[in-house]
């Protein structure tokens, strides 16, 4: 294939780049913003989940030729229009928009969002025809036209801080200078008086000042809220194409404020970390009566002082990692810096470090007579919320400005005089875990082989006194009975011999594993009969251990290797086992549970009656109901729904609207939750605190409910309701539309109220135990993971993580066994790309990180161990065929053996889906045959529930009908294939035990990988795990493209018409009124609690910073509050979640 050249642009384009909001799909932009960044363009990149008014706003401030979105998460047609239309308004209609969103935008909306004025929306067919390369060189050509070389008056505009004259005045001083010039001599004339200082922030490159620019602007908005801020921030160009990656609004969260005007520019020269037209660009936000300047340069090397000619006051920011102290003498800035920031002072050897700049700051100022912890040098971690470090800096900086240019910006800010430190997730003396597991792992193997080469010469030993004996020995828990031999004169010296050297080398035997040794005929007995019995919490099962064919064969549910020799029974035990013994290779419980197969009951979509009516259609006659819930993005970012069009547009789209409590009463509506053979799944992380204080209060309010009738207080109970709302003036809430067949309505009769409300207290906090209790299913809350792989991170990680263990301290002060509070996931770092063994190994990981984290929270391993359940993705690569095992295996040995778990704490319960990836848009059909490999994969490894995709779901939203194939592959394995009524059927098999130790030996590898660069947490600071997931999504997608992965109708066995994308017939998608009545639900909502919720938003925030149990609060305030006030309030406690680049 030819390569195609990079379009050279005749001007000076810049675009800016990002993902639409609430999409946290950001590979696909990274990888167009690296082509156009290439292709000689200055990309602005915001990253994922932005507003159109973000990037509207960015757009007008940066003086873009060009907007560049993906858009994967729906309310596409939304989004892009009112972004057109908010562009005309603010009088930027020139800025052209372009577009893709994979398969997700249909042909017929590209063309009515063309015909709107959207300049190009690129389709999977543009990408195929095109190439990258060529799709990026259609955006950029025509997105090249010069910007600023015409100038109209913008210079009156001025004062009014007009962003567009503010930015046409700065790409005409860097595009068309002769242009700008009579103009820039008037704002000479204008600034003769101007006092406004500029402070310049420089330092060496990834010191973190983007962060730290975004702190500081942050405290100053707070501290002065009358008084803006301008900030220009300098990346440099790429020598070799001109281009350049202005990234530093990626970092920033506080600057979408309408009292901070950013500009970006790039140095177009190289060597220099400054534009030759910063100065123009000081001017002009000067003459725009801007109270603080900032200007942030790029990094520098240790002899660069150019910001001191634009700066009144200077900061330089470093790290600890500056190497030896000697470097310090080179560093030209710790001459002419008046503050100097050490940032990422959570790094080792921080402390000392501090020590070496403050004392080269005092020698090269020579400040003798003045303590060296006096010096203007502060340790900082501008990545943490609140940093007490950030906010001493800050009063310095505002104290420093005042102090030399006399300025009226008195700050006052309230500081403590607390040093930063780390608010540490995993203490640094627990950072080996990862390789304390492996180096356990591998001792229990290594000592496993040599016990049963101990185990073999035994056997050796035994078979010999029986040849010479000539009777079989009998054995006991000592050994030999010496009795059972055969004593004639002439063999019983001999047989002596052999009886000392049996129980010499017995005595190297571990008596647990002579015990196996000795067992194993009964434990083979125990499969052979007809009935085996086990305990399960104190209650006695009794399973029928064969199934009969057709044929009359006997079918043993669970078949035992025939071995004699004790060194392979032992190997056999050790290593294997039977299912539920450890170490649970072949699975957790001795036999599946009867009448209740793994299926899980996926749907997500419209308002919460929808979903419920989806919900009852596909659990109609199952008698388990294992509901699995896809939230929409507006939920998953923790919003409300909102009339604005790029919120409005996805409301409902792609998952299901849940915004407050009775949207979660309705979505559950008919089920009793509480019920044993009822279980929910909720797929959602960010806000996942929110989303399980609605269903536990949604829980408690179904037996709320129960009570009431069981008692004859429904007429009683209706009154207080009707009371209630008369006194509120608002009228009650309902289910929209007619309840579905098999919905008996139980969980609606307290909508709109709680349980609490209508019952006595003493009544309702016992229903409230005992259905904690109760309630049985997974929320998965995984937040590393989704800071590696999937984007929906809302809070900052280590409040995030907070939360997470807050939930878990109040399931095990609660009494919530059956539920687990998180859902450790590898199935969308596979989905991102990763491949099974890297999947196994993060997900395991992260399992592990949790397990430090409750630890170091003082919670009990076998109290939160249960609690803690596994979600992975089934492909058809060959390691898919052991996934379940593998982890099994290396969690069990390292819950036992590393942390002493119990036997309930080492078991790692799993759920699978079959591999989203795997679908694909080209001959649909075939997808059904990838997912039934892949369901026979999982339930062959005993995956504890499973969830089949449809054929359909890469295209559209999966209708009835696809949904009923997808459930019949699961429902024909298990009813209808013979060798599934075995349940261990892959244990025994020369390539499965291969495969096992292979992947079990890559996954302790990977571990010392991450142990080497911190951890988790550590490893996630550089991007390792978002890098390895792209670097094998990149692979896969290159053997794709060349045929070498053969992919049957995709890339080889074509149809004749070769297989095109195929289009679908119509998109599942939220109607009007289904918006609708989520918005009027949520305002009614507000209305009603009008008076509640300031209190409890109070009280959350006040649980955060006092430090005690959020979640615990939560629960209440989950009763008045919508998701979006509760975000909203952590937000000001717990701080935003900083995108990375």
């Amino acid at each position: 294939m030819e390569q195609q050249q990079p379009y050279q642009p005749k001007n000076k384009v810049r675009i800016v780049t990002a993902a639409s909001l609430f999409d946290g799909h950001d590979a696909a932009i990274n990888i167009m913003r690296r082509i156009i960044q290439a292709t000689g363009v200055e990309v602005i990149h915001l990253g994922h989940d932005r507003s159109v008014e973000e990037v509207v706003n960015t757009a007008i401030q940066e003086d873009a030729n060009a907007i560049a979105m993906t858009s994967y998460q729906g309310g596409h047609n939304e989004y892009f229009k009112y972004m057109y239309d908010l562009l005309k308004e603010k009088g930027a209609g020139h800025i052209k928009i372009f577009g893709g969103g994979g398969g997700v935008i249909l042909p017929s909306e590209i063309s009515e969002l063309h015909e709107y004025g959207i300049e190009r929306i690129y389709s999977p067919d543009d990408g195929r025809e095109l190439g990258l390369q060529g799709m990026i060189n259609d955006l950029v050509q025509r997105a090249d036209f010069p910007v600023g070389d015409t100038l109209n008056g913008e210079v009156n505009h001025l004062e009014d801080k007009n962003p567009t004259a503010i930015a046409r005045l700065i790409s005409s001083a860097e595009n068309f200078p002769e242009v700008a010039k009579p103009v820039l001599e008037k704002i000479a004339k204008i600034n003769q008086d101007s006092k406004t200082p500029v402070l310049g922030i420089t330092g060496t490159g990834g010191a973190g000042k983007s962060s730290l620019v975004d702190e500081l602007v942050r405290r100053f908005l707070i501290d002065f809220p009358d008084k803006t801020i301008g900030l220009i921030s300098v990346d440099p160009s790429k020598r070799k194409t001109g281009g350049a990656l202005l990234g530093d609004r990626i970092r920033m969260n506080a600057i979408n404020n309408p009292r901070v005007y950013m500009r970006s520019l790039a140095t177009r020269q190289s060597n220099l970390a400054l534009s030759k037209y910063v100065q123009e660009a000081i001017e002009i936000l000067k003459a725009a009566k801007y109270d603080l300047i900032v200007l942030e340069t790029s990094g520098i090397g240790q002899s660069d002082t150019e910001i001191l000619e634009h700066s009144d006051v200077s900061l330089y920011v470093m790290t600890p990692e500056f190497g030896a102290a000697t470097q310090l003498e080179k560093i030209d800035m710790l001459d002419f810096a008046d503050l100097v920031a050490l940032n990422k002072f959570d790094k080792r050897g921080a402390l000392d470090a501090i020590r070496d700049v403050k004392k080269q700051y005092q020698r090269n100022h020579h400040l003798w007579d003045v303590d060296p912890d006096k010096m203007p040098v502060f340790g900082t971690i501008a990545s943490q919320f609140n940093d007490p470090g950030m906010n001493t800096l800050y009063k310095s900086i505002m104290d420093k400005i005042v102090e030399k240019t006399g300025i009226d910006l008195h700050s006052n800010f309230q500081i403590t005089r607390e040093m930063s430190e780390k608010i540490f997730v995993i203490p640094p003396h627990r950072t080996r875990y990862l390789s304390e597991i492996s180096e356990n792992n591998r001792k229990y193997d290594e000592t496993a082989l040599s016990q049963v080469d101990v185990a073999q010469k035994l056997y050796g030993i035994f078979k010999t006194m029986e040849t010479v004996s000539g009777r079989v020995p009998k054995i006991d828990k000592s050994g030999v009975i010496e009795d059972s031999l055969n004593h004639s004169p002439e063999k019983k010296e001999f047989l002596s011999l052999l009886m000392k050297e049996f129980d010499r080398v017995k005595m190297n035997l571990d008596p647990y594993n002579w015990e196996i040794i000795l067992t194993w005929d009964e434990k083979v007995n125990k499969y052979k009969n007809p009935v085996y019995s086990f305990m399960v919490r104190d209650k006695e099962i009794k399973i029928q251990t064969h199934t009969e064919s057709l044929s009359h064969s006997q079918i043993p549910k669970v078949a035992l290797p025939k071995y004699q020799a004790w060194g392979d029974i032992l190997k056999w035990n050790l290593q294997e086992n039977v299912p539920g013994e450890f170490p649970f290779a072949s699975g957790l419980y001795p036999f599946k549970r009867e009448g209740e197969d793994p299926t899980r009951m996926f749907a997500g979509e419209g308002g919460p009656e929808r979903t419920n009516r989806r919900f009852h259609y596909v659990s109609l006659g199952m008698p388990a109901k294992r509901l699995s819930t896809a939230f929409d993005s507006v939920t998953l970012y923790g919003n409300d729904p909102d009339h604005r069009p790029d919120i409005y547009g996805k409301i409902g789209n792609a998952g299901v609207s849940i915004c407050c409590l009775d949207d979660a009463k309705k979505l559950y509506s008919g089920f009793d939750l509480s019920h044993p053979a009822t279980s929910v799944s909720m797929t959602i992380n960010g806000p996942a605190p929110m989303l399980l204080g609605f269903f536990m209060n949604a829980a408690i309010d179904q037996n709320c409910e129960k009570y009431i009738k069981e008692n004859g207080l429904e007429a009683e109970v209706e009154a207080k309701i009707n009371a209630i709302y008369k006194a509120k003036g608002v009228e009650r809430p309902r289910y929209n539309g007619e309840l579905p067949k098999g919905n008996d309505g139980l969980g609606l009769m307290l909508l709109g109220v709680t349980g609490d409300q209508v019952l006595p207290a003493d009544v309702y906090n016992d229903i409230k135990v005992k259905t904690l209790a109760q309630v049985r299913g997974t929320v998965q809350a995984d937040i590393l993971k989704e800071d590696q792989a999937q984007n929906t991170c809302i809070f900052s990680t280590e409040f995030a993580l907070r939360l997470m263990g807050d939930v878990q301290e109040y399931f095990i002060q609660n009494n919530v066994r059956n539920f687990y509070s998180v859902s450790i996931s590898g199935y969308h770092i596979a989905e991102a790309g990763a491949n099974p063994i890297t999947q196994l190994a993060f997900t395991l990981a992260n399992g592990f990180t949790y397990v430090e984290y409750y630890l170091s929270r003082g919670m009990n391993i076998n109290d939160f161990g249960p609690n803690l359940s596994f979600f992975f993705s089934n492909g058809i690569d060959p390691e898919y065929a052991v996934i379940g095992r593998v982890a099994r295996k290396i969690w069990a040995k390292a819950m036992k053996l590393k942390y002493g778990a119990n036997e309930r704490a080492q078991m790692l319960k799993y759920h699978i889906q079959t591999s989203g990836r795997s679908l694909h848009a080209q001959e649909i059909d075939f997808n059904d045959i990838r997912t039934t490999l892949q369901a026979l994969y999982a339930i062959y490894d005993n995956c504890n529930s499973l969830h089949t995709n449809a054929y359909d779901e890469a295209i559209t939203t999966p209708t009835e009908e696809s949904v009923r194939r997808a459930m019949a592959i699961q429902l024909i394995i298990n009813k209808e294939l013979g060798l599934a009524k075995n349940e261990n059927p892959i244990q025994g098999s020369f390539i499965i035990e291969e495969l096992t130790d292979l992947v079990e030996e890559a996954v302790l590898a990977e571990f010392d990988r991450i142990t080497e660069r911190g951890g988790v947490l550590g490893a996630m600071e550089t991007m390792y795990q978002r890098s390895k997931i792209q670097e094998e999504s990149l692979y896969y997608e290159t053997l794709k493209h060349t045929g070498e992965f053969p992919i049957i109708g995709v890339n080889t066995f074509l149809s004749s018409k070769g297989s095109p994308t195929v289009i679908p017939a119509e998109v599942i998608r939220a109607t009007e009124e289904e918006k609708q009545f989520q918005i009027a639900t949520l305002e009614s909502l507000h209305k009603a609690n009008a008076d509640k919720v300031k209190e409890q938003l109070e009280i959350i925030q006040d649980a955060a910073i006092q430090n005690q149990n959020i979640f615990e609060k939560l629960m209440d305030a989950t009763k008045y509050c919508s998701l979006g006030q509760i975000t909203s309030a952590l937000f000001e406690v717990g701080g935003q979640y900083r995108r990375n680049m």
